[in-house]
């Protein structure tokens, strides 16, 4: 049996998993899923991710795996997408869950609710707008220090982080307030096997 990805190529969160096996150029079935149309709802589904959600992969073994960091850190497992240094992966957890709870919840639903529901830029909770505003500086200040999220080398962090924040403009946000945030994307898509 192959590696499965159940994945839906509108989701960040879906296409983080998929540049990470293209990256590591890990041999895959992709199986397209269509949150519009509620496929993450059906029986089928919920029999691999009770929560319904994606992505979803399925391992050779067929186990399933849910929680795209959860997944990135699986199919990465000794890679040089995981800093061998104690700190440094910690460091790059630390952006990995920050990402989830700090970004995503902002700067992907914003762009949810403008691209996919069609809702005005200027008809988003100044709340959301604001948060998501606060995840990119905390970005841009992060990128001080070096050319990736953890030091001079692409790890997982800038994995997960460029997926939305790549397509922040389209959920209202002005990248070109975060000069280092562009040209980190521009080096990060560099460095991955990035389609649109």
């Amino acid at each position: 049996m192959r590696l499965k990805i159940y994945g839906d190529s509108i989701s960040g969160n879906c296409l983080k998993v998929k540049w990470t096996a293209d990256r590591l150029g890990l041999d895959y079935d992709w199986v397209e899923i269509d949150l519009m149309k509620g496929e993450t709802q059906t029986p089928e589904f919920r029999a691999l991710n009770p929560a319904g959600q994606v992505p979803v992969v399925v391992l050779a073994d067929g186990r399933p795996l849910a929680q795209s960091n959860g997944i990135i850190m699986y199919l990465a497992e000794g890679s040089d997408l995981i800093p061998t240094d104690a700190y440094d992966r910690a460091r790059m957890l630390e952006w990995l869950f920050w990402e989830q709870y700090s970004h995503e919840p902002y700067v992907a639903v914003a762009r949810f609710q403008v691209v996919y529901q069609g809702r005005s830029v200027a008809d988003l909770d100044p709340k959301l707008v604001a948060r998501g505003e606060a995840a990119l500086q905390r970005l841009e200040d992060g990128l001080e220090a070096g050319q990736f999220l953890v030091g001079d080398q692409l790890s997982l962090a800038d994995v997960a982080l460029v997926a939305y924040t790549r397509l922040a403009g389209e959920g209202g946000f002005d990248l070109a307030r975060y000069p280092k945030v562009q040209a980190w994307i521009a080096r990060v898509e560099a460095a991955l096997p990035i389609k649109d």
